[in-house]
């Protein structure tokens, strides 16, 4: 059994159900964890895991699922020389605790996930936004969050004032012209039906100039 594999089976027995899974896949190990139990899943692997360092704290969307979202912590012990993480579910609606004072670099990762996904943490000291703006409706990384209709905050040079107006985020399609990129290219390139007019291709060089 490998190291990581041990060390998810010790981390299982000694939390027993507050630990419901424990996967290794491609050399890195995944704990998954009961959201309520994550405060003291936490405060064992800092203390007896040795994970002292929370490299990172996010969110992930899956619409279609009961608990709608994953909140993820990634965990380096250097007496280790390991790395694990750690997952927990969440459903819309529903809070999970802070592990601010067991690691307190989770404050600004907690605000983040919270701003982008609408997950609060409890007993955080400071839960608010930190990345929208003031007054910014909705959850920009929500898998059904729309492009259009809701509200960006910017200063109008033009009225003196901060003002509020609808968010449009274009897609520009653009036309791409294949024969000046690669001027004196060798060969005529898939599709190009431009190739066969362009000055010079009758003599094997498409891309000669006149």
């Amino acid at each position: 059994m490998s190291d990581l594999a041990s060390l998810g089976e010790s981390i299982k027995s000694a939390l027993g159900a507050a630990v419901t899974g424990v996967t290794l896949a491609r050399g890195e190990l995944t704990i998954e964890a009961e959201a309520g139990e994550i405060l003291r899943i936490m405060k064992y692997l800092q203390g007896e895991g040795d994970f002292t360092i929370l490299v990172d704290l996010c969110g992930v969307d899956w619409p279609q699922r009961a608990k709608r979202f994953d909140v993820v912590y990634h965990l380096l012990s250097l007496t280790r020389n390991a790395r694990i993480r750690v997952k927990a579910q969440v459903g819309e609606g529903e809070s999970i605790s802070s592990i601010h004072a067991v690691y307190p670099a989770a404050g600004w990762f907690e605000r983040e996930t919270f701003d982008m996904y609408g997950v609060p943490f409890t007993d955080h000291p400071d839960m608010r936004r930190i990345l929208t703006d003031y007054g910014f409706s909705g959850y920009p990384l929500r898998k059904d969050f729309p492009l259009t209709g809701y509200v960006e905050l910017r200063y109008d040079d033009e009225l003196k004032r901060v003002v509020y107006q609808p968010v449009q985020l274009v897609q520009e399609f653009r036309d791409f012209d294949f024969m000046s990129p690669w001027e004196g290219a060798p060969h005529i390139l898939p599709g190009d039906e431009k190739a066969a007019m362009a000055p010079g291709a009758a003599s094997g060089d498409p891309g000669k100039k006149p």
